[in-house]
This record gives structure tokens, sequence and C-alpha cells, in this order.
């Protein structure tokens, strides 16, 4: 549960001081939901959260509430409730929703932090479906609409909600959408690491963090000897997308699609060999180099003795200390751009 969530601090601000009622009755819909103190000022009973990023998910579902990575229904909902994330399309589409869940006569409340695009996303509540206040606290700008009559703009809806659609990529090679991790392109570090694949890679592997699968497709290109490969990613949209792009492979590789935090563990010692581009920024964009570490941790513990690990990393980050402590050796095998790829070997 977070102690210092400023944004989920100002969406309840309308609410905690008795500008808006908190229904009485019906149900609750909390979009990008995340747990924290003050959320629980306030009757939860017909709340439910939707999250489709896992450890927050996680954290939710531990509280005792009900969510899931997408709710389904439309237009029953007393008041809905939005924390929109800082890409356009994605948060557009989201408003766009939370529209669309609304029920005749429920609001929607929506806060963003000031640096995370508010006043933008301010103007699109407004252009969509109508303001009828905002409050400023905490660095972030919470707003919301009147009582939802059905006069918003239907087409505008429309237009955000494609614009958030899966389409092809890359000439069509892929699948992707707005919202996940180098959406719209190969990333740097991971075309790094699949420069270095080695062909020899076989048996049952991992890739920790797979994104909306290009390293995975890379390994199953390069390495015709893997029978088996599971995919971990703790964004469920990303996850959707992995799926559809590795399904070419799906008649001859036996594939897992895991909704996971793999800072939570995995089973050990499994895996031939495991890939991964982990991440190194917590939801709220703030460095964290532990994540890093604990997948190798995470890593180390899943491979068989003798199994291999091929990370790519920011050449900055510390990680090194971790891989000598979890592995019976490392190297170094390219640099470039910022990134360098290692293998390690387990004792």
């Amino acid at each position: 549960m977070s102690h210092d969530d400023a944004p989920l601090k100002a969406l309840l601000l309308p609410f905690d001081g008795g500008t808006l009622p908190w229904p009485a009755q019906g149900t609750i819909a909390f979009l990008r939901a995340r747990d924290g103190w003050p959320l629980r000022q306030h009757p939860l009973h017909g709340l439910r959260c939707e999250q489709g990023f896992k450890p927050l998910a996680d954290g939710l579902r531990a509280a005792g509430l009900e969510v899931e990575p997408e709710l389904d229904g439309s237009g029953d909902a007393s008041l809905v409730l939005v924390l929109p994330p800082r890409q356009r399309d994605e948060a557009q589409a989201l408003l766009a929703r939370a529209v669309e869940l609304a029920a005749p006569g429920a609001r929607v409340v929506a806060a963003v932090a000031n640096d995370e695009g508010a006043k933008s996303r301010e103007r699109d509540l407004q252009q969509l479906a109508g303001l009828a206040g905002s409050a400023t606290k905490f660095h972030c700008r919470v707003f919301w609409t009147p009582p939802l009559d059905g006069s918003h703009d239907a087409a505008l809806l429309q237009r955000w909600r494609a614009a958030d659609a899966p389409r092809p990529i890359l000439g069509g090679r892929y699948s992707s959408r707005p919202g996940v991790f180098a959406w719209d392109r190969i990333d740097a570090a991971s075309a790094l690491l699949a420069a270095q694949l080695p062909a020899d890679l076989a048996g049952r592997g991992a890739d920790l963090g797979a994104g909306w699968g290009y390293l995975a497709d890379e390994v199953l290109a390069r390495a015709p000897r893997v029978q088996a490969l599971d995919l971990y990613e703790a964004e469920a949209r990303a996850l959707e997308l992995a799926r559809a792009n590795l399904a070419p492979h799906a008649s001859r590789v036996a594939l897992g699609f895991h909704w996971h935090d793999v800072t939570t563990g995995l089973p050990e010692g499994g895996y031939d060999f495991i890939v991964s581009n982990p991440p190194f920024h917590a939801h709220d964009r703030g460095d964290r180099p532990e994540l890093g570490q604990r997948f190798i941790e995470v890593a180390a513990q899943s491979l068989r003795r003798g199994g291999r690990l091929l990370l790519v990393a920011n050449r900055h980050l510390p990680y090194e200390a971790t891989l000598a402590a979890a592995f019976a050796t490392q190297r170094v095998l390219a640099e470039g751009g910022g990134f360098k790829v290692i293998e390690a070997v387990r004792s």
C-alpha cells in the first residue's frame, strides 16, 4: 500500500471535503486503481478495480478489493474514478471508457500529477463530457464531470477508443498498442541483446519482463532447438500482445504466457536458459535498480545448474555484484548505445 501517492490523495480530495458525494449504493469503478490510505477513508463495498500492472493488482487484492486487468460491462457504475497514465492515447482511451462505464447521473472523477500531463487530461475530459469542477493540491490536479446524461461527444469517444487499439507496427511484423514499453519500436537495449543471442540455446527457456514479445520472437527465430518458452510480464496489455505476436511459433514450441510479478519469485531450477531486459523504473517512473537486481536473483534460482542468463542493462546500473553472488561466471558479450549485454552461468 502506498503511503505517499499524491494522485490518489488528489483523486479523493473532492469526497474528503464534501464537494462531491460518495455514492451510498451501486457500483464504483476505479480505472488504473491503486491501493492507499486515502481510499480507505470511504465505504468500499461496491468498489470494482481495474489494474493491469500485476504488482499494483496484487496490492489491491491483498487489501481484499475486487480487481481485474480489465473491467467488463458498461453504463452501470454510480461513480467512475480514474488515474490516467502518462501516455496520451492510452489516457484518452481510458477517459473514454470511464464515460462508457458511467450510469446516467454518474460522474467521472480523474486525477493526474502536474508533471504527468494534468492540464492536458483535464482539457480532454472537458472536451469529451464537460467539466463541473476541478481542484489542485499535492502537485496534482483533480477534475470531474457533471452528472452524465448521454450528451458526451460520441464520435470523439470512438476515435479515442480506436487510437488505443492494437495495430500493426514495423511493417506489419508485430502488433502493438500505446501504453506498453517501446510500443511502436524495437528498443535499443533489446535489439543489442537480440544480436548476441546464441543459436545453441536449447530446451526450456524463459523471458523475464517479456513486454510485447520482441525478444522472445528473436529467441525462437535464432535458436531452433528451443522446445519451450515461458513469457513472464507484469503488464497485462503487453502480455496479450505477446500472445498474438508469438502465435506463428505456437505449432512447434510450447509457449507459456504468465501475468506475473517476477520479483515475487518463480519455480526453482526448471530452466535451461533465461533472457531478460529487466525494468529499472517503478510505476511512478522513479529509478529502481533493485528491480533488475531482483530479476537476476530470481533468474539464478530458476535456472538449472549450468543454465545461462542473457541479460541487457544500462551500462551504469550496478548489477555485477548481484551477478557475482548468484552465478559461477559472468562476462560482457557486447556494449553499445549506453547498454551492456551480460552472459552469466549458474554453478
